[in-house]
């Protein structure tokens, strides 16, 4: 019988004789889920997040949406109906001048929303644009704009909006989101300072730096791309809290102006009517609770799922954990 050495094998003998390490070589290993894929599974894990991302998509589509099922327009009277409830015409019934009501605080919503995200966005670039070159430069460059930021935070801003808003009333609600994003953007500046005083020793930074890239370079492609988790959440929540300060802004009548609207005007319309006709101020001030909340729980979700060493994380954790065991130990006593 004819023998065959197995040194003078071909690889392709080699790898017909033993199939089962030709099957073990084939097999393709699992690929390992990428960042954005944990972040989407541990916020999905949390419900209040699901919840709130869920509201926060339901006013939007409301908002943008809602008017198309209505005839009635935001500037429409109807004179035939003042001070009506809700009925089948005029689903949030209509205020003292016949507007409709639903129209109205629909209108309010688009803006208080889109101010909303403006001065989020706005407000935490800014911040991270002080912060991240304060900390970078350090020395007078640090003096100087730390100064500034410190003198911003003394400041009451509530004040200094209502004081120069009538300055630029006639320019439009631009300009408000820009006076409501330069007051809101100091202790996240702070927080990207100290941040980027941690980063700036990092040897990927100093590499770069000898190697001659620009400062500007090495602050956006460097050190804000490592702190997107803590810049997505601040956004988040500045966008939260610029909803209401326009809103309490625009009651007293320093925000939004007249024609446009926006929750707080429309609030603010019909307050001296809210105890006789409580429809007038129930839906304008529902939507905004519905934005404070979804806001706050989109949030709460995203710093759980961008930081799993965070307390809310931890806890949710340690209560699986618990769950689990119950269920083993349950499991053993059967």
């Amino acid at each position: 019988m004819r023998t065959v050495d197995a040194r003078r094998r071909t690889p392709r003998a080699r790898r017909t004789a033993c199939p089962r390490l030709t099957a073990r070589r084939r097999t393709p290993r699992p690929a390992h889920p990428t960042r954005l894929r944990l972040t989407a599974r541990r916020f999905a894990r949390n419900r209040l997040a699901l919840l709130g991302l869920a509201l926060l998509v339901l006013l939007f589509l409301a908002a943008y949406a809602g008017p198309l099922l209505t005839r009635w327009d935001h500037r429409t009277h109807d004179f035939l109906n003042l001070l009506s409830g809700p009925t089948a015409e005029h689903w949030f019934g209509t205020t003292q001048s016949g507007l409709d009501l639903y129209a109205l605080t629909l209108r309010g919503l688009q803006k208080s929303l889109v101010i909303g995200l403006l001065v989020g966005v706005v407000s935490t670039f800014l911040s991270a644009v002080v912060g991240a070159f304060a900390g970078y430069f350090g020395g007078w460059a640090d003096r100087v704009l730390m100064g500034a930021v410190d003198l911003l935070l003394v400041m009451p801003a509530f004040l200094f909006v209502a004081v120069l808003s009538p300055l630029v009333r006639g320019a439009g609600w631009p300009v408000f989101v820009v006076l409501l994003a330069a007051f809101s953007w100091m202790i996240t500046g702070r927080v990207v300072r100290s941040v980027t005083l941690t980063l700036k020793e990092r040897e990927y930074v100093k590499a770069a730096k000898y190697l001659g890239v620009p400062a500007p370079v090495i602050v956006f492609r460097h050190i804000l791309p490592h702190m997107a988790s803590l810049l997505i959440i601040e956004a988040v929540i500045q966008a939260g809290a610029a909803v209401i300060g326009e809103s309490g802004l625009s009651y007293f009548g320093f925000g939004v102006q007249p024609p446009d609207v926006s929750l707080g005007t429309v609030i603010a319309d019909n307050t001296n009517m809210a105890a006789s006709y409580p429809w007038l101020f129930f839906f304008p001030a529902g939507c905004l609770v519905l934005i404070g909340v979804s806001l706050a729980f989109v949030g709460d979700g995203l710093r759980d799922a961008l930081d799993p060493e965070a307390a809310g994380a931890q806890a949710r954790v340690r209560r699986r954990g618990k769950r689990g065991y119950g269920a083993v130990a349950e499991g053993r006593h059967r």
